[in-house]
């Protein structure tokens, strides 16, 4: 069997303590893929079982506590899923360790509204992931896991799947804010086959024309046509914001059910211009004030001073649907402007406000388009559905520049650019679409 030789392979080729593959994340990974595996009525040979059992020691001893956040999560998870396949008193304390970790970093990391506190629709459904596989292991080990934390797994559970269901555009994959990228994460449909799978019931996906995660800082606005996406949220926990992007007040925007706006992606995690320009505010469909980042990023997961949301609101009015925000990321500047900007959804435009209050020497917003969305003349684009998209400026210029998409990591694709100059401290664009 191929998984079975696979494995056998990397027992002879990885020796212990030896290679990448021992880093605490991928050894996560791994321990518990091969316990799946062995679940789904497969025996791994004795020579994998006992790499298995040394993976799981040498884990124990370094788990991730240094960088938190996702990787202390998934650490927990293969301590606890390990200590639950194995027996005797070591793995007791296995299972222990993984357990008494998660019951800190549960309500630390997942959030009131559901949403992880890393802010990225990829780790969230990654994470989401790996709650569903503690259940899938309570359910198969019953003993080892209290009724009263298998509940309260299963609650967590549908509250990140109904903030995943939030962020995820028409077409059914995630939208990209922070480190997000496709190929990497189950989709929602995908989610709620593995829990469907083991007999819990999600929610709706998609329930109400305006939902506002507020702990998270996330807007999802639809009306007619149009599913607008925002972001009026922290860039990520204060300790760890590693997968942080200076995305702060940027949106997607699908109609029609096509990703129509959207921003730039994340190809590489390798410490360089292109990780730093992936990262950067002129990468993403928010507002960029005399040429720095709303909050800076530098290397390859750190970030400096950061944008922080000092308002935001989110109402809807007959048949319209507004949201508004600001953040103080740019205050550090000498003239310390604030960006405020204002969102207006109908069923057949969207009217972006941004105002600056405070001094600035340039201001720039960019909106990127989804690479089916081709120009069709100075200030018009079209869908490939046929659905025509005018852009109309005031208090600023336009121009529509190529540019480049990153949907998955290593992957490049032309697209466009529209980017708006702005000549006054308050700038409207109106967006329609026919």
């Amino acid at each position: 069997m191929l998984q079975e030789r696979l494995i056998l392979r990397w027992v002879e080729e990885n020796p212990p303590a030896v290679g990448n593959g021992w880093e605490p994340y991928p050894t996560s990974l791994r321990i518990v893929n091969w316990i799946k595996w062995a679940q789904s009525g497969n025996s791994l040979p004795e020579s994998a079982r006992q790499s298995l059992a040394i993976q799981v020691r040498w884990l124990a001893k370094r788990v991730e506590h240094h960088l938190l956040a996702n990787h202390l999560f998934v650490n927990a998870k293969a301590l606890a899923i390990a200590g639950m396949f194995f027996d005797g008193p070591e793995a007791e304390r296995w299972l222990q360790k993984g357990l008494e970790i998660l019951s800190r970093e549960i309500p630390e990391q997942i959030l009131a509204d559901g949403g992880h506190f890393e802010r990225s629709p990829m780790y969230h459904a990654i994470i989401l992931e790996d709650m569903l596989d503690l259940i899938n292991a309570a359910f198969s080990w019953p003993e080892c896991v209290p009724a009263k934390s298998l509940d309260h797994w299963k609650e967590i559970a549908r509250g990140m799947f109904e903030w995943l269901a939030g962020l995820v555009p028409p077409d059914g994959d995630i939208s990209f804010f922070n480190d997000s990228a496709f190929a990497i994460a189950p989709t929602l449909s995908e989610i709620g086959a593995y829990a469907n799978r083991l007999q819990i019931q999600f929610g709706a996906e998609v329930d109400g024309k305006l939902r506002w995660f507020q702990s998270s800082g996330y807007a999802r606005a639809e009306c007619g046509p149009a599913v607008l996406i925002a972001d009026i949220a922290p860039v990520g926990p204060d300790y760890q914001p590693g997968h942080a992007h200076a995305d702060t007040l940027s949106f997607e925007l699908s109609l029609h059910g096509q990703r129509t706006i959207v921003n730039s992606g994340t190809s590489t995690y390798l410490a360089g211009p292109q990780r730093t320009r992936e990262r950067s505010t002129a990468a993403h469909n928010t507002l960029e004030i005399d040429g720095c980042d709303s909050s800076e990023v530098w290397g390859g997961f750190r970030l400096a001073r950061r944008a922080r949301i000092i308002e935001s609101a989110c109402e809807m009015s007959g048949a319209t649907i507004t949201i508004t925000a600001a953040h103080d990321g740019y205050c550090r500047l000498s003239g310390q402007p604030i960006h405020h900007r204002q969102w207006q959804l109908a069923s057949d435009r969207l009217i972006i406000t941004d105002t600056i209050r405070g001094e600035f020497k340039s201001a720039i917003a960019r909106i990127y388009l989804h690479p089916m969305v081709k120009k069709i003349s100075t200030d018009v684009v079209r869908l490939p559905s046929g659905t025509q998209l005018s852009f109309a400026v005031h208090g600023g210029r336009l121009q529509i520049n190529s540019s480049k998409w990153h949907p998955e990591f290593g992957v490049e694709r032309e697209n466009l650019c529209v980017e708006l100059t702005m000549t006054d401290p308050k700038m409207t664009l109106e967006l329609l679409w026919t």
